[in-house]
């Protein structure tokens, strides 16, 4: 095992120590000109402070940042105000043209409307009207067909008398009816 360290209490040790409240011995932090050694760490930093503040101008490049940053922001919101008011236009004009094109939705619905009844009243017409036609053209055929018909019988009517009187002739005429026939005829003329 290795021996621990002694430590060792030695006079200068005790010169840190003073006697304190009711004999009990107190530390006592080492000073320089009567400041603690946070006191000097203070003061140093004040003179850095005052040296780079007023020596290197930095209050000067601080405010130019500053400023720099601050018209940057203002100039931003310039942007940004144009933006918006440019977005409103935007919206007006489109919500205008939303109306409108509603608007004519709403006429030309109507228009095609008006145009479908009154392409159905023409179509109920026209159907009518060819119904009309094709009952009239068909009447027309009946009737030619009738006439025909009726000619047809009277034509075969008289073939068949024609053929029933020649034949009747034929049976009951003779030459002395022919003369008969003549003689009156010729009287009466």
């Amino acid at each position: 095992m290795a021996n621990p360290p002694q430590v060792f209490a030695t006079e200068s040790a005790e010169a840190f120590v003073e006697e304190g409240h009711g004999g009990a011995p107190t530390h006592v932090e080492p000073e320089l000109l009567g400041l603690a050694p946070f006191q000097w760490v203070s003061i140093a930093m004040l003179i850095l402070f005052l040296i780079a503040f007023f020596g290197a101008k930095v209050h000067k490049t601080i405010a130019g940042g500053l400023d720099g940053r601050i018209a940057a922001i203002k100039e931003q919101l310039d942007e940004a105000k144009a933006l918006r008011h440019e977005a409103e236009t935007l919206r007006d004009e489109y919500a205008k043209r939303i109306a409108s094109a509603e608007k004519d939705a709403e006429t030309m619905l109507e228009t095609a409307r008006h145009e479908a009844e009154t392409i159905l009243a023409k179509a109920e017409a026209d159907g009518q009207a060819m119904v009309e036609r094709r009952q009239r053209m068909a009447e027309d055929k009946i009737a030619a067909a009738e006439r025909e018909a009726i000619a047809d019988v009277r034509n075969r009517a008289a073939i068949a008398a024609t053929a029933a009187s020649r034949k009747l002739i034929a049976e009951k005429h003779d030459a002395e009816a022919d003369k008969a026939l003549a003689d009156q005829l010729i009287a009466g003329i």
